[in-house]
């Protein structure tokens, strides 16, 4: 097929295009009804970012939809910004930044496709079914032109599923490996099933910390759907800004993200909430896939002994084993979700750097980098709570 035939555009707002056509891409999945395989590139969930005024002007994170056009009909299309800052991706290139900003040129801004605030692995080349090849290959294309033409530092693909890592490389740009921790739904009946994989040791303490998280005092919820009201936004509101403002120094989504979350978006969310005395005192909020559980944001106004690990992480696998969902994403970084059955996964990103000598030095540091990581992922599975064949034989 021709390259030439395909038409690229860039869109400054969503309402540019037909929410139809841009799901076609982002989500066909979901064309039988179901859920997408995730929310987050999904026309509602990207929209309700650009319209609550978590992403535009003044938030360093500017809307440069990319589409691609072949007769006409969209094939391709990616959620990229003009970032002016490197706040809110979760995969760090800070010291890019500093290191070519030292030599006298400019990194920001930059391209950036993702999901903003969102560290969840999903697909970033989103593709109408059946031209996977030629709609990857003119979104990558495209980007990278749109970069060189206005003389900015990268582009930068963050989060992408190890297939489109690999395709890209094959396209010329570099790959990146990072690690978040999971936990895999290894066909559990139920929380019990999950404890019995567990050595004794870890499987004596996680159950010793949800009896002490639910003995709190208190009574924990869990909603979606039609059983969210806007008094649960109204909590969970207090819960991030405290969060938001520890964390980043200001809270990245709008307090009108989360009324647009409650029109828009709430049968893709599972919002754990902790009740004492009356009052909301914790929670954690989840987006639910097709086959996985993410895990996103907590906060509380109360503290209580282990209701963090119970709200964000065991909460999330009782979810996910009644749902019959595969794993759980809980986020960005923390080792200590380890001893509670969360393990090691690499996670993908693709870099495009103009400075050839920058972008050489960036090759050797990422190979040395992907070096390091399957390390830490091998030592630290090998650390992980699951049983081995030697403690079977002795229980």
């Amino acid at each position: 097929m021709d390259q030439a035939q395909i038409e690229i555009q860039v869109l400054n707002a969503l309402s540019q295009i037909a929410a139809a056509d841009w799901d076609s891409c982002a989500c066909p999945e979901a064309a039988d009804g179901g859920p997408p395989n995730d929310p987050f590139t999904t026309y509602r969930f990207l929209k309700a970012l650009e319209d609550s005024g978590s992403v535009g002007q003044g938030t360093g994170w500017q809307p440069q939809y990319l589409t691609a056009y072949l007769d006409g009909q969209l094939i391709a299309c990616t959620p990229l910004f003009l970032k002016s800052h490197s706040q809110g991706e979760y995969i760090f290139d800070h010291n890019w930044a500093h290191a070519l900003e030292s030599a006298g040129r400019r990194y920001y801004p930059k391209l950036q496709i993702a999901v903003p605030f969102t560290p969840a692995t999903g697909r970033r080349f989103l593709v109408r079914p059946g031209y996977e090849e030629i709609g990857q290959s003119a979104l990558v294309q495209g980007a990278v032109q749109l970069a060189s033409d206005n003389d900015l530092s990268s582009l930068h693909i963050t989060f992408c599923t190890e297939g489109e890592a690999e395709a890209g490389q094959q396209m010329g740009l570099m790959g990146r490996t990072t690690q978040q921790f999971h936990w895999v739904n290894n066909g559990y009946a139920d929380f019990d099933g999950f404890l019995a994989s567990l050595s004794s040791r870890k499987r004596k303490n996680i159950r010793k910390e949800r009896a002490k998280a639910n003995d709190f005092g208190g009574t924990i919820h869990t909603f979606t759907g039609d059983d969210l009201k806007p008094e649960h936004w109204d909590a969970f509101w207090v819960f991030y800004q405290d969060t938001g403002a520890r964390k980043w120094g200001s809270p990245y989504l709008t307090r009108a993200f989360f009324d647009l979350a409650q029109a828009e978006l709430r049968d893709d969310i599972a919002l754990v909430l902790a009740e004492h005395d009356g009052q909301w005192v914790a929670g954690a909020l989840n987006f639910i896939g097709r086959d996985a559980l993410y895990g996103r944001y907590w906060g509380c106004v109360q503290d209580h002994p282990c209701l963090h690990f119970e709200l964000c992480y065991y909460r999330a696998i009782d979810l996910a084993i009644a749902r019959g969902l595969s794993r759980v994403e809980a986020g960005a970084q923390g080792e200590h979700k380890l001893a509670r059955g969360y393990l090691p996964t690499q996670i993908h990103s693709l870099h495009w750097v103009a400075e050839p000598g920058f972008a050489k030095a960036i090759g050797q540091y990422l190979k040395a980098e992907a070096a390091a990581v399957a390390e830490e992922i091998e030592v630290l599975t090998e650390y992980g709570p699951f049983r081995n064949t030697q403690e079977e034989e002795q229980e």
